[in-house]
């Protein structure tokens, strides 16, 4: 005959005295309405105006925080794409060289002027603002292929991130002082 279950576990289940170990959980299960008032939390925070004025503090304070350590160039505050020695290596390099590309959006908007003044002036700002681009690309197809071999040289060909480039080329085109983060390197200043 096979034993009988109970829920108490001190009760003897089998004739002769032995008790049977408690299967399961050992209590019944709560209802609905009961489980549902032991997790019960508030649909909406407290309404206390101090503690409402005490966290949006600490949410500025912590966004403060954060975008100090992002300028400064703070791992733990980087974007992902920021992140990591090589993306840190590729910053440092193209903050110390000059790229044509710095100075393309001061011309655009000078071309932009440009195109305002009667005559063929207007047209021949067109042209040299086209060339100029043609002359960034070019400056940073150059810095990819230096870079790729720099990278190669410090953290191994087979371990360079992909991507490098395209990171390198839009630092390069964006003006120093715009730079995100802020450039940790002097001009001429180039990493080892």
């Amino acid at each position: 005959m096979a034993p009988k279950r109970t829920e108490d576990s001190s009760k003897p289940s089998v004739e002769g005295g032995a008790t049977e170990p408690v299967v399961g959980k050992g209590r019944p299960t709560p209802s609905r309405k009961a489980a549902q008032a032991a997790n019960a939390q508030p649909l909406v925070g407290s309404r206390d105006k101090a503690s409402m004025k005490a966290a949006r503090q600490r949410q500025t304070a912590d966004r403060d925080r954060a975008r100090l350590g992002m300028m400064n160039g703070e791992e733990r505050y980087l974007t992902a794409r920021d992140r990591g020695p090589q993306r840190r290596y590729v910053r440092d390099f193209v903050d110390a060289r000059f790229s044509m590309g710095e100075i393309l959006i001061p011309l655009m908007l000078l071309m932009l002027l440009g195109t305002f003044l009667p005559g063929m002036a207007g047209v021949y700002s067109v042209f040299i603002v086209w060339g100029f681009v043609a002359l960034a690309v070019l400056d940073s197809v150059l810095l990819g292929v230096r870079l790729n071999g720099k990278l190669a040289a410090k953290f191994g060909k087979e371990n360079v991130q992909k991507g490098f480039r395209w990171y390198a080329a839009m630092r390069a085109f964006q003006m120093r002082f715009l730079r995100m983060p802020k450039p940790q390197v002097k001009r001429r200043q180039y990493p080892n």
